[in-house]
């Protein structure tokens, strides 16, 4: 077919026309914007930065602190500050009167501290005083939590919502310990203004883990409002599982109070240990904070250096045995119980006034608690070259850093002949043997027999058991050796035996602690403060039960006022009372039925019907305490927030909405 070239002039000519006017108009685009750019651009900057404000940061939920058991032992809270903006627009006065009453008798009902009359007054004051006040004006003198934040915004008059009521909250977060003082200075503290993070325990410890990161915000005006609008979601902090075992630590904590209250004592440490794993079960500091009242106030069992007393008998006993240079056979006069070192340096028995023990055996010296004993055993082996007895110290590792998970911690000194910094004395061999001149702080102690109880095996403190991140494991703990061997096996079968005659032979120091419900094994200690004020400081250290030694245990206490100071009688008892609460609780035999690696060894029985399996619905814990109700609704994949002591009378997601994983669900809890 012959082309028609007339019909592709006018098609081309279409294109053409077209392109231009596309080009016309990109011209003008561009022309637009280099006008808005340049000569009209600071104007509309300064427009878009009236409709925006300047980022702030969003902070993060910080993580919880949990027990062994999986008990919230320390938790972020919300509360609200509640606020009346009665210059609002849509705030109408007869309609405010006309609901007055109603209102103030549901506040009444709420928080009955105030009459309704005086609710009356308050809000008509307000009101009435709109002009002269900022739009702040406070309709509670404190803060209120979620649950109850949700039941006022649904009274009279409040429930016309924000724009017809003038009803408005801020939130503010605190870290609340619902479980109190228990393990108090372990957990640690944040600082007051939250968002600076930790300030001593764990909290200061895991830190970095349990703030997560914090978003980012901006106020943005959209329609005429201003809103916040999240720029960068914060990430929740993870979640620390410690080692603590709450019901060991609720044992041990009134142990020990009710022995400071008895003894009207300056200040005790008691700490359960695990012998197995070194992981601290039970540890409680309970200073005096004022007359007749006790709290924690300082982590003794990490940081106190002290001499330790009678305790360290056992460590020159145990490094004396492994030299083969003497047997639990050899016989060592101790006289009269008074004996006279260089300088006119007086050693006394504890029974000096009763004519002492005269002559006895080496074992003998550590169930009588002989300092003569002990001392002319020491001076005996190691006289003539005092730096092989502290080698021999050091080769157990009670001078190594065990790293603690505790900011603070103090690790024990132990001079050695050799340190320049320090004068060798010629009774600091004799004085050492029987717990002066080293300071070492209980933990210390507690892990020596520890490795007793644990074939020899001396294993650093743990104090956290795992990592966790919304519900799931992310990094364990793992028990960490510091010396596979700290004597022989043959010393090690002898100074057991020593310990369990300590308590349980009709002389032994140790008889007050003697049980017949759980039989234990241990050492007493006595010794006087150098720190100036003078007073003695008493103390029990051991594991029970002595045939298969599961926990051990130190008992420390301070300065007490009343009675004869005496290690078993003072410490022994309090030792003797945890034990047989442990075993009575049966937590003896459950520690030795699970798994030692398994994170909840006891899980609470669920008393309302829920399923086993985990659902995808938000379980109803109404009725429930709070072990049971966090159970539950952590093992639906929730995070919880507690409020209150008691049961459970509410909560902010009702039962049978489908669950978001890592959502926080409140809990409401009365008695």
């Amino acid at each position: 077919m012959p082309v028609d070239s007339s019909k592709n002039k006018k098609i081309m000519l279409y294109y053409f026309l077209v392109a231009a006017l596309i080009v016309i108009i990109a011209f003008l685009i561009f022309g637009k914007a280099c006008v808005t750019s340049f000569r009209d651009g600071k104007a509309w900057r300064k427009i878009a930065e009236t409709q925006v404000r300047d980022s702030v940061f969003v902070p993060a939920t910080r993580g919880n602190i949990y027990s062994i058991n999986h008990e919230l032992m320390a938790t972020t809270e919300s509360e609200f500050r509640l606020y009346v903006d009665f210059m609002a627009d849509g705030i109408k006065r007869d309609t405010l009167r006309k609901y007055l009453t109603p209102l103030a008798v549901e506040l009444n009902k709420m928080f009955p501290q105030k009459s309704v009359a005086a609710y009356e007054n308050h809000i008509l004051k307000g009101w009435n005083e709109r002009s002269l006040k900022s739009r702040e004006y406070r309709l509670l003198d404190h803060n209120v939590n979620y649950l109850q934040l949700k039941a006022i915004r649904k009274m009279s008059f409040f429930n016309k919502g924000t724009y017809k009521s003038g009803l408005y909250s801020r939130e503010y977060v605190k870290r609340t310990k619902p479980y109190g003082t228990l393990a108090s200075r372990t957990i640690g503290d944040i600082y007051g203004e939250f968002g600076k993070g930790g300030k001593n325990g764990l909290e200061l410890q895991y830190d970095e883990l349990l703030s997560g990161q914090a978003g980012t915000s901006t106020r943005r005006k959209v329609n005429g409002k201003w809103i916040n609008v999240i720029d960068v979601k914060p990430v929740t902090g993870k979640d620390v599982v410690s080692t603590i075992d709450i019901n060991i630590q609720d044992i041990t904590e009134k142990a020990l109070l009710n022995k400071l209250k008895a003894l009207d004592a300056e200040s005790g440490t008691a700490v359960v240990m695990d012998v197995a794993t070194g992981e601290v079960r039970a540890i409680t500091n309970l200073g005096r904070v004022h007359e007749g009242v006790w709290g924690e106030t300082k982590n003794y069992a990490v940081s106190d250096m002290s001499a330790p007393g009678s305790t360290f008998k056992v460590v020159s006993m145990m490094v004396m045995l492994d030299s083969n240079l003497i047997t639990p056979d050899d016989s060592v006069n101790v006289g009269n119980g008074v004996y006279q070192l260089p300088g006119n340096k007086k050693i006394k028995d504890h029974n000096a006034n009763r004519g002492g023990y005269g002559q006895i055996t080496a074992s003998k010296s550590i169930r009588y608690s002989s300092n003569i004993g002990v001392g002319k055993l020491v001076t005996k082996v190691y006289g003539h070259n005092p730096s092989d007895y502290i080698d021999a110290i050091y080769r157990i590792g009670f001078q190594k850093d065990m790293h603690l998970e505790i900011p603070g911690y103090a690790v024990s000194y132990i001079p050695h002949p050799k340190d320049t910094k320090r004068y060798w004395s010629g009774t600091d061999l004799f004085t050492m043997s029987y717990g002066y001149v080293t300071q070492i702080p209980p933990i210390y102690t507690l892990s020596f027999f520890n490795a007793i109880a644990n074939d020899g095996k001396l294993m650093k403190p743990l104090f956290v058991k795992e990592i966790q991140e919304q519900g799931k494991t992310i990094e364990k703990k793992k028990t960490e050796v510091i010396n596979k061997h700290v004597c022989s096996s043959s010393t090690l079968k002898e100074i057991r035996q020593m310990l369990d005659d300590v308590v349980n032979t009709s002389d032994g120091t140790g008889k007050p602690a003697r049980s017949e419900k759980v039989r234990i094994a241990g050492k007493t200690g006595t010794a006087q403060l150098q720190d100036g004020g003078g007073g003695h400081q008493v103390s029990f250290c051991g594991y029970f039960p002595s045939d298969d030694p599961i926990y051990s245990c130190i008992v420390v206490i301070r300065k007490p006022r009343n009675g004869n100071a005496s290690g078993g009688l003072m410490c022994g008892t309090v030792f003797k009372e945890i034990a047989e609460e442990v075993y009575a609780k049966n937590i003896i035999y459950n520690a030795k039925t699970f798994p030692t690696d398994t994170i909840h060894p006891l899980e609470p029985v669920i008393k309302s019907s829920i399923p086993e399996e985990i659902t995808n619905h938000v379980p109803n814990v109404k009725g429930m305490g709070a072990k049971d109700a966090v159970f539950a609704l952590e093992r639906a994949g929730l995070r919880v927030n507690l409020f209150g002591k008691g049961t459970v009378v509410a909560q902010s997601i009702p039962a049978g909405t489908n669950v978001v994983k890592g959502q926080t669900i409140a809990i409401q809890l009365k008695y």
